[in-house]
């Protein structure tokens, strides 16, 4: 099914059917070498048209919205990462596409897949969500409550408050003082986008914490791997935590992005990250590699 997504003329909405027969929605723009781009959690595909924007002057890009969200069905009672997987192979197999940028959870589906089968030629992912240790949880549950509750915001400020990487400010500030500040920071087109995932993102954190310990087993992963990171990102400070996953992927390559943080693929900044992201699949046609850097201090232009 293919129809044109309204005030977007060179944008195609079209679905793909998942191995359980979910709908997975894709948007897709551009001419050139296919490419598929997975994204973040309480994101949906239309956070990630700038990004695509950007690649689409060289490349076909297929912004894939992840089960539960946007023009894809739900996640499902049986949900875990092996169905993004099916997703992510049943997007594949409809476009063709050799070439893949994962962001966040999205980082961790494109990888898996990778690790379970070879389909991808270059892989290039953003601060993707592969534990290098254990992961809070603590929030979980009071955000599953506030949820049943219909309290949208009390839930979300758990997630602030407990996730792993906010700044360390948010968790220190009392629940009581940010449920009352967050309707005033978080409200009209934001908040409306969001609050439709606040279920989907509780599903996704607990496979995250499903992940922890799994680490060696991307060594399995085969492909050539653009592996960045933000400067700005609470806990990173530059590779940081990313070095483990750099060293357990057998041809990756670390950048860090002076002045970008964990949402780097979005907005202002996407056209930063999608110009290295073309560099690096350049080269799967030219044959030249960069080589993997393993200091870690390959970093883009500054952006502030």
């Amino acid at each position: 099914m293919s129809r044109e997504v309204q005030d977007r003329p060179m944008v195609r909405l079209h679905t793909v059917t998942s191995t359980d027969g979910t709908s997975i929605g894709c948007h897709t723009l551009g001419k050139g070498p296919d490419v598929i781009v997975v994204g973040a959690g309480l994101r949906s595909a239309s956070d990630y048209l700038p990004l695509a924007t950007a690649l689409a002057v060289r490349h076909t890009v297929h912004v894939v919205d992840r089960r539960g969200r946007g023009a894809s069905g739900p996640q499902g009672s049986e949900y875990d990462l092996g169905k993004e997987v099916d997703d992510l192979l049943a997007v594949q197999a409809a476009t063709g596409a050799r070439l893949a940028f994962g962001h966040s959870y999205g980082g961790l589906v494109v990888l898996e897949t990778a690790r379970v089968t070879p389909v991808f030629e270059r892989i290039a992912v953003y601060e993707p969500g592969v534990p290098a240790g254990p992961i809070s949880t603590g929030w979980v549950e009071p955000y599953r409550e506030r949820l049943a509750a219909g309290d949208a915001y009390g839930a979300f400020v758990h997630f602030l408050r407990g996730v792993d990487g906010v700044p360390a400010f948010l968790a220190k500030l009392p629940y009581w003082y940010l449920r009352a500040a967050l309707p005033i920071g978080f409200r009209g087109r934001r908040w409306e986008r969001m609050r439709p995932l606040l279920d989907a993102n509780l599903g996704e954190h607990e496979q995250l914490a499903t992940q922890v310990g799994r680490l060696p087993e991307f060594a399995a992963v085969t492909a050539p791997v653009l592996l960045m990171c933000g400067s700005r990102t609470a806990g990173v400070g530059g590779a940081g935590p990313f070095d483990a996953l750099r060293d357990t992927l057998p041809a990756a390559t670390l950048e860090t992005f002076r002045g970008l943080n964990h949402f780097g693929p979005e907005g202002k900044s996407a056209g930063v990250v999608a110009r290295r992201t073309l560099a690096f699949f350049s080269e799967a046609s030219t044959g030249h590699e960069t080589g993997p850097d393993r200091a870690g201090r390959d970093h883009a232009p500054g952006h502030a």
